[in-house]
């Protein structure tokens, strides 16, 4: 075993010399930038995404609204989100929810310019705001309107908008879904609703949700957890061209009703009762003119439930209201009612009725 050592070590000896006469010493490179290589052709979709930024977000502000505490250690609270320019008058829109309780509001230009607003109208059951910039030195371009009627399902959608107090952010996307319905504060559910998953956070509420062309498709307005999860919703285009205008011209939109306070839905699953239970009609409404009952307050025993309305199944409020919107104010409304066991059918007029202060 002694006689092979000596060759071993001189063949280990050998790799070793041949590796360090292969390796080359290092060359003093100078301190400069490194050469810029040239990029290629920008894709379609890049061109696409880069088109409808540049054109629609000078039309899009940040919103800061304030309200005073009570709690004389927070001092002032406030909080954000994203509008944009609805006409030449200065108008922005937003979400209800962005300036709802609040009592100064601030919108930051994308020129940079902070603008002081006054709240126009609020239309809660659609969580729609409209606001007026107070003479802004260079007003930015109105946004171009589209249509929500026409919407498919996988064509493109753009969010612009400030999540997390970032500004002029742009995130891309699809249309998800059509036709969502989104329950809102006020006790309403807006139908038709778009579904994205254009990533929508904290900061959005507000802002537009565009196709392609730069055209506002509707309001980025919900999201169905903390952070975005790819499932956003936005108020139809075509519902907010139709309040945003009576927001301006009357400061609020009509609330179709008949005047009844109902059970909620816990109540009526308790009771095992199908349709809305009527606790009470309000004095002098349409409801009380055409006779309809509510629960007795010394018995409480059942008065009359709803069943249907112009022929629908109504299981929850919001299926009420969805017809009463599509009756409009001054027509009638056909309801079928559960009285003492028996279906009664009952004509009702329908009113703009104030909603609860």
């Amino acid at each position: 075993m002694m006689t092979h050592l000596p060759s071993r070590m001189s063949l280990m000896l050998s790799i070793a010399l041949v590796l360090c006469g292969a390796q080359q010493p290092l060359r003093a490179e100078p301190a400069v930038p490194r050469a810029v290589q040239p990029r290629g052709e920008l894709t379609a979709e890049e061109r696409k995404s880069i088109e409808v930024f540049e054109r629609v977000s000078p039309s899009v502000v940040q919103i800061v609204a304030h309200s005073k505490s009570s709690d004389l250690f927070s001092g002032e609270k406030s909080q954000s989100g994203t509008g944009f320019v609805w006409d030449a008058a200065g108008h922005v829109v937003t979400n209800n929810h962005v300036v709802a309780n609040t009592d100064a509001i601030s919108v930051r230009l994308s020129s940079g310019e902070i603008v002081a607003a006054d709240v126009v109208g609020l239309a809660p059951s659609y969580d729609l705001a409209v606001l007026r910039l107070k003479e802004p030195k260079n007003l930015p371009l109105p946004i171009p309107v589209g249509s929500s009627a026409e919407l498919k399902v996988g064509q493109l959608a753009f969010a612009i908008g400030n999540p997390f107090g970032l500004d002029q952010s742009l995130t891309a996307g699809i249309v998800s879904a059509l036709k969502r319905k989104l329950p809102t504060s006020a006790g309403h559910e807006i139908s038709n609703v778009i579904q994205t998953d254009a990533a929508i956070n904290p900061g959005n509420s507000g802002g537009p949700l565009l196709d392609s062309s730069g055209r506002l498709i509707g309001v980025n307005t919900a999201i169905v957890a903390p952070i975005n999860v790819g499932v956003g919703f936005a108020i139809p285009v075509d519902i907010v061209n139709r309040i945003v205008p009576e927001l301006i011209r009357a400061g609020r939109v009509p609330n179709p009703g008949i005047g009844i306070a109902a059970a909620d839905e816990d109540t009526a699953t308790r009771l095992g009762v199908n349709g809305i239970i009527i606790m009470k009609t309000v004095a002098g409404s349409p409801a009380e003119k055409a006779g309809l009952r509510g629960v007795d307050p010394r018995t409480h025993a059942l008065g009359d439930v709803i069943l249907a309305a112009n022929g629908k199944t109504v299981n929850r409020v919001p299926d009420l209201a969805g017809e009463l919107e599509q009756v409009g104010v001054g027509g009638k409304v056909h309801l079928t009612i559960n009285r003492n066991g028996q279906q009664v059918p009952v004509d009702v007029e329908v009113a703009d009725i104030a909603p609860p202060s």
